[in-house]
């Protein structure tokens, strides 16, 4: 099927902006640094999950669902935005939330998107150590299914080759920008979690010709596990767009040195990240994806892997609610 002809919902405010970044840019020795807003696309505070949701809940409705079911981090964004657009579709959700080692910080279990996706109405069901929240959501939607109702799992970070598609018609507006704005980005980057966003964009770069490298910061794995499992998502999607994925493996590039000690737990570079991109540009990151992708991109310049002429986009995935959780992190008791 052609990629225009697949079923979507509008959820999102799109397409989101690009923004030249002249402050932080200046910080870096550039003026060749933008971001694409998709913190702004509007569903439940935002952020990319959103295009994600526009092609699940799609499928959603499709089967005829009236529960939709997923796994997350207790301050999963994915959670949050499957929550939001649930409540605005009708739809019963349920939403399975792990714990994460390593953020002990009283707020972190209550503030932040754990308070939106109550407000939101979702049903919440927290995951004991140990537990397998994929497992559980699939014992949940057993259970539901014999109650009689129809319900619809969405995988972690929504990311199968549906969700991606979110991030081909991410990388569709990337390239419409290019064109009217006569610039072409050398470097795309992105923090890349649970593979979905970093596959789409490869996809959508084939698809619309992108010749910027897409570069994903890890936040919960190391690089090169990271690389297989976005090659195994990339490599699904180019087939169903039908796309040639011959020389796809050179195209996938990860870097694995700013997770820190885990997902969700903080580093001081992230930390920096944060305060410095807020405090030059007004543009609030989060602690557990952005900004530790922001952290790597710090590194570049620094290192000379960027140089001043290099024109890079700094794809912003959203995730601020997340900072209410952090404040101890952030700023200390």
């Amino acid at each position: 099927m052609a990629f225009s002809n697949i079923p979507k919902l509008s959820l999102a405010h799109a397409p989101t902006p690009i923004e030249h970044l002249p402050r932080l840019g200046e910080q870096l020795g550039t003026q060749n640094l933008w971001v694409k807003r998709d913190d702004c696309t509007g569903l439940g505070l935002g952020g990319n999950k959103t295009r994600k949701l526009e092609y699940l809940l799609a499928e959603a409705l499709d089967t005829g669902a009236d529960t939709v079911l997923t796994v997350g981090g207790l301050q999963s964004n994915h959670a949050r935005q499957t929550a939001a657009a649930a409540a605005r579709l009708g739809l019963n959700c349920e939403l399975i939330l792990e714990p994460v080692t390593g953020t002990p910080e009283a707020l972190y279990h209550h503030s932040g998107n754990v308070l939106l996706n109550r407000l939101f109405g979702a049903t919440l069901t927290l995951a004991k150590p140990g537990q397998d929240g994929i497992e559980l959501m699939h014992q949940r939607s057993a259970a539901l299914s014999q109650e009689g109702y129809k319900p619809f799992c969405i995988p972690v970070g929504g990311s199968n080759t549906t969700g991606a598609l979110g991030y081909v018609e991410c990388a569709r507006e990337i390239a419409d920008w290019q064109y009217r704005n006569d610039i072409e980005f050398d470097h795309i980057i992105l923090a890349t979690g649970s593979a979905g966003t970093q596959a789409g964009l490869l996809a959508g770069a084939a698809l619309f010709d992108l010749s910027a490298t897409i570069r994903g910061f890890c936040v919960s794995r190391a690089g090169e596990a990271q690389s297989e499992l976005v090659l195994s998502l990339t490599r699904p999607l180019f087939d169903r767009l039908g796309l040639c994925d011959d020389a796809l493996p050179a195209r996938i590039v990860t870097d694995g040195d700013y997770v820190g000690p885990g997902y969700g737990i903080e580093t001081e570079g992230m930390k920096h990240a944060v305060r410095v991109t807020a405090e030059t540009e007004g543009l609030l990151l989060d602690p557990v994806y952005t900004g530790k992708a922001m952290h790597g991109l710090f590194d570049s310049y620094h290192s000379g892997f960027f140089g001043p002429d290099d024109r890079v986009l700094f794809i912003h995935t959203g995730g601020a609610p997340a900072l209410f959780g952090y404040e101890t992190a952030l700023f200390g008791d």
